[in-house]
Protein backbone atom coordinates (compact mmCIF):
# COMPACT_ATOMS: atom_id res chain seq x y z
CA UNK A 1 0.00 0.00 0.00
CA UNK A 2 1.20 3.22 -1.01
CA UNK A 3 0.94 5.63 1.78
CA UNK A 4 0.26 9.45 1.11
CA UNK A 5 2.05 12.30 2.22
CA UNK A 6 1.12 15.65 2.40
CA UNK A 7 4.49 17.40 1.28
CA UNK A 8 4.49 21.33 2.30
CA UNK A 9 7.22 24.43 2.69
CA UNK A 10 8.47 24.14 6.26
CA UNK A 11 7.21 26.67 8.87
CA UNK A 12 9.21 27.62 11.62
CA UNK A 13 6.09 26.93 14.50
CA UNK A 14 7.07 23.54 13.51
CA UNK A 15 10.84 23.76 14.33
CA UNK A 16 10.60 21.49 17.76
CA UNK A 17 8.86 18.53 15.85
CA UNK A 18 11.01 19.03 12.77
CA UNK A 19 14.35 18.71 15.26
CA UNK A 20 13.04 15.81 17.16
CA UNK A 21 12.31 13.39 13.62
CA UNK A 22 16.42 14.54 13.17
CA UNK A 23 16.92 12.90 16.50
CA UNK A 24 15.38 9.95 15.50
CA UNK A 25 16.94 9.67 12.26
CA UNK A 26 20.34 10.35 14.06
CA UNK A 27 19.12 7.45 16.61
CA UNK A 28 18.54 4.91 13.66
CA UNK A 29 21.72 6.13 12.25
CA UNK A 30 23.43 4.66 14.96
CA UNK A 31 21.25 1.91 15.75
CA UNK A 32 22.42 1.00 12.12
CA UNK A 33 26.06 1.47 12.52
CA UNK A 34 26.81 4.85 11.23
CA UNK A 35 28.32 6.36 14.29
CA UNK A 36 29.57 9.50 12.82
CA UNK A 37 27.12 10.76 9.99
CA UNK A 38 25.00 13.79 11.81
CA UNK A 39 26.49 14.28 15.39
CA UNK A 40 24.53 15.49 17.99
CA UNK A 41 23.62 19.06 17.23
CA UNK A 42 23.48 18.28 13.33
CA UNK A 43 21.50 19.59 11.54
CA UNK A 44 21.18 22.39 14.01
CA UNK A 45 17.95 24.72 14.60
CA UNK A 46 19.94 27.31 13.16
CA UNK A 47 20.78 25.62 9.84
CA UNK A 48 16.81 24.35 9.69
CA UNK A 49 15.58 27.84 10.33
CA UNK A 50 18.04 29.52 7.07
CA UNK A 51 16.73 26.76 5.13
CA UNK A 52 13.12 27.30 5.90
CA UNK A 53 13.81 31.05 5.49
CA UNK A 54 14.77 29.98 2.15
CA UNK A 55 12.04 28.09 1.18
CA UNK A 56 13.73 25.17 0.61
CA UNK A 57 12.68 22.95 3.55
CA UNK A 58 9.72 20.45 3.64
CA UNK A 59 7.88 18.83 5.85
CA UNK A 60 6.34 15.73 4.83
CA UNK A 61 2.82 14.66 7.04
CA UNK A 62 0.47 11.79 6.98
CA UNK A 63 -2.43 12.13 9.48
CA UNK A 64 -1.54 15.49 10.91
CA UNK A 65 1.77 14.30 11.92
CA UNK A 66 5.06 14.85 10.94
CA UNK A 67 6.39 11.30 8.94
CA UNK A 68 9.63 13.10 7.02
CA UNK A 69 11.42 16.36 6.40
CA UNK A 70 13.55 17.34 3.92
CA UNK A 71 15.73 20.16 2.29
CA UNK A 72 15.52 20.22 -1.49
CA UNK A 73 17.81 22.89 -2.91
CA UNK A 74 17.59 24.38 -6.49
CA UNK A 75 20.40 25.43 -8.23
CA UNK A 76 24.70 25.30 -7.88
CA UNK A 77 25.35 23.86 -4.70
CA UNK A 78 28.93 24.56 -3.74
CA UNK A 79 29.89 21.50 -1.74
CA UNK A 80 29.33 19.92 -5.19
CA UNK A 81 31.61 22.27 -7.23
CA UNK A 82 34.86 20.03 -6.29
CA UNK A 83 34.16 16.01 -6.80
CA UNK A 84 36.82 13.27 -7.12
CA UNK A 85 35.03 12.07 -10.08
CA UNK A 86 32.71 13.74 -12.34
CA UNK A 87 29.22 14.28 -12.32
CA UNK A 88 27.32 12.65 -15.46
CA UNK A 89 25.11 15.74 -16.43
CA UNK A 90 25.25 19.55 -16.34
CA UNK A 91 22.10 19.79 -16.26
CA UNK A 92 20.27 22.59 -13.67
CA UNK A 93 19.69 20.54 -10.50
CA UNK A 94 18.10 20.22 -7.44
CA UNK A 95 20.40 18.99 -4.39
CA UNK A 96 18.12 16.93 -1.72
CA UNK A 97 19.90 17.38 2.13
CA UNK A 98 18.54 16.35 5.18
CA UNK A 99 16.26 13.58 4.48
CA UNK A 100 15.11 12.26 7.85
CA UNK A 101 12.14 10.15 8.85
CA UNK A 102 10.28 10.01 12.08
CA UNK A 103 10.05 6.32 11.53
CA UNK A 104 6.53 6.55 11.47
CA UNK A 105 5.64 4.82 7.89
CA UNK A 106 7.28 3.43 5.23
CA UNK A 107 7.71 5.45 1.66
CA UNK A 108 9.05 8.91 3.22
CA UNK A 109 12.18 9.13 1.31
CA UNK A 110 10.23 7.33 -2.38
CA UNK A 111 7.56 10.03 -1.48
CA UNK A 112 10.41 12.87 -0.94
CA UNK A 113 11.94 11.65 -4.56
CA UNK A 114 8.61 11.92 -6.71
CA UNK A 115 8.05 15.54 -5.41
CA UNK A 116 11.93 16.76 -6.05
CA UNK A 117 11.55 14.45 -9.35
CA UNK A 118 8.33 17.16 -10.15
CA UNK A 119 10.34 19.88 -10.67
CA UNK A 120 11.82 18.37 -13.72
CA UNK A 121 15.66 18.40 -12.95
CA UNK A 122 18.30 15.98 -12.08
CA UNK A 123 18.39 15.39 -8.94
CA UNK A 124 21.81 15.14 -6.42
CA UNK A 125 22.30 13.76 -3.41
CA UNK A 126 25.20 12.54 -1.32
CA UNK A 127 25.48 10.31 1.96
CA UNK A 128 28.58 8.94 4.30
CA UNK A 129 29.45 5.74 3.50
CA UNK A 130 28.82 3.74 6.76
CA UNK A 131 25.04 4.85 6.17
CA UNK A 132 23.80 1.74 4.21
CA UNK A 133 20.52 2.36 4.41
CA UNK A 134 20.38 5.22 2.48
CA UNK A 135 23.15 3.86 0.09
CA UNK A 136 20.97 0.79 -0.84
CA UNK A 137 17.90 3.42 -1.20
CA UNK A 138 19.79 5.43 -3.59
CA UNK A 139 21.41 2.56 -5.52
CA UNK A 140 18.07 1.47 -5.88
CA UNK A 141 16.37 3.93 -7.01
CA UNK A 142 17.79 4.58 -10.43
CA UNK A 143 21.07 7.53 -9.12
CA UNK A 144 24.31 7.36 -10.52
CA UNK A 145 27.81 7.43 -8.73
CA UNK A 146 29.60 9.96 -9.79
CA UNK A 147 32.42 10.35 -7.21
CA UNK A 148 33.15 11.57 -3.33
CA UNK A 149 32.54 14.86 -2.47
CA UNK A 150 33.55 16.52 0.83
CA UNK A 151 31.04 18.08 3.38
CA UNK A 152 32.13 21.23 5.03
CA UNK A 153 33.91 19.48 7.59
CA UNK A 154 36.20 17.54 5.80
CA UNK A 155 34.70 14.29 5.72
CA UNK A 156 33.95 12.44 2.25
CA UNK A 157 30.66 11.86 1.06
CA UNK A 158 29.51 9.36 -1.87
CA UNK A 159 27.54 11.97 -4.34
CA UNK A 160 25.23 10.28 -7.19
CA UNK A 161 23.05 12.51 -9.57
CA UNK A 162 19.42 10.56 -10.65
CA UNK A 163 19.21 11.94 -14.35
CA UNK A 164 15.99 14.10 -14.96
CA UNK A 165 13.08 12.19 -16.79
Amino acid sequence: MHTRFLIHKSVLADIDDIMAVYDTARLFMRSSGNMSQWPVGYPSSGTIHADIALGRHFTMRHDGLIAGVFTFAIGHDPTYADIDGQWISDNPYGTIHRLASARLLPGVADACLEFCRSFGLDIRIDTHADNHPMLGWIQTRGFVRCGIIRVADGSPRTAFLLPRM
